[in-house]
C-alpha cells in the first residue's frame, strides 16, 4: 500500500476547508488548550474563515503552515478530524520551524495519532520543505508532550525558568530542537 508524504495508514494531514470553521472555532476557543498554546483571547469566526480563505498560500508568503489531522478510528471506518499541526514563525533564510500539535477532544488522545502525525510532518518539513530544524517549546510540566517529542528525536537543548505565567505561579518551559538528518548525511 502506497501513501503520500502527508499521509499514512493511520492519519492524513490536509489543509482547512471552509466546512471546517465551526470545528476550528471550537476547538480554538477551548480555554483548557489555551494554555498549552500560549493564547489569551478567543477567535472569531470570522478570523477563521478569513485563515482558511488564505489557507492555500504556501509556507514562503505566510510563515505558517496549519494542516488538519483525520484519524481511522476503531469507531468509524472514515476519517474523523482529531487535531491540528502546525508549523509557523517560519524562518526561510535559516530554514527553521517551529512546530506545535493538538489532538482536540481526550477521547482521541493517547491513541498515537499525534504519534503519526508528527512523524507525517517532520518527514513533510525534511523532504519537500527541505527545512535545517524543527523545535517545539514546551511547558515543563506537559510531559504528555515531552514524551511524544522526545519518541521523535527531539532533543531538550534548555530551560527557560519561570517562562510561563499560570494561575497557580511562574512555569519552566524547555526548548526542543530537531536537526534534519538528511543534512547531517550531506556533511559526512
Amino acid at each position: 500500500m502506497s501513501f503520500s508524504t502527508l499521509e499514512n495508514s493511520v492519519v492524513k494531514l490536509r489543509a482547512p476547508e471552509p466546512d471546517d470553521v465551526d470545528m476550528l472555532y471550537a476547538w480554538e476557543n477551548n480555554m483548557e488548550i489555551w494554555k498549552a498554546s500560549n493564547t489569551l483571547t478567543p477567535f472569531s469566526r470570522y478570523v477563521l474563515k478569513k485563515y482558511i480563505e488564505t489557507s492555500h498560500l504556501d509556507i514562503w508568503e505566510t510563515k505558517q503552515l496549519r494542516l488538519i489531522i483525520e484519524a481511522k478510528t476503531q469507531s468509524s471506518l472514515m476519517m474523523v478530524p482529531v487535531g491540528l499541526v502546525d508549523l509557523f514563525d517560519f524562518d526561510p533564510f535559516h530554514l527553521r520551524a517551529g512546530i506545535g500539535i493538538l489532538i482536540a477532544n481526550k477521547e482521541y488522545r493517547q491513541k498515537g495519532y499525534a504519534t503519526e502525525a508528527l512523524s507525517l510532518l517532520v518527514r513533510y518539513s525534511f523532504e519537500t520543505l527541505q527545512l535545517h530544524q524543527l523545535y517545539c517549546n514546551i511547558s515543563a510540566d506537559n510531559q504528555v508532550s515531552i514524551q511524544l517529542f522526545a519518541n521523535a528525536g527531539f532533543v531538550c537543548v534548555g530551560t527557560k525558568k519561570e517562562w510561563i505565567k499560570g494561575v497557580d505561579g511562574w512555569k519552566d518551559e524547555k526548548m526542543f530542537q530537531l536537526l534534519n538528518p538528511l543534512n547531517s548525511l550531506a556533511k559526512s
